[in-house]
């Protein structure tokens, strides 16, 4: 979905990560750190410090950069 850090795929993950922890880096494909943010968000939200896990899962999705396959030259 995302080409790089500040391409339109990353802002729509970012919003999508603002509204349910997660599901930013569930767009991208990243299904284990999906998974992960929104676990730890719901059980911090317990005591009040899920935000800080809902804040790292904007961030995460907006500044992530995929991998870019290695260039073999001939």
């Amino acid at each position: 979905m995302s080409a790089g850090q500040g391409s339109a795929g990353n802002v729509i993950a970012a919003l999508a990560s603002f509204f349910v922890p997660g599901l930013g880096q569930l767009l991208q494909g990243r299904f284990l750190k999906a998974l992960v943010m929104f676990v730890l968000a719901a059980v911090l939200w317990l005591i009040l410090l899920g935000w800080i896990i809902h804040l790292w899962s904007i961030l995460d999705a907006a500044l992530f950069e995929p991998r870019t396959p290695p260039r073999y030259y001939a």
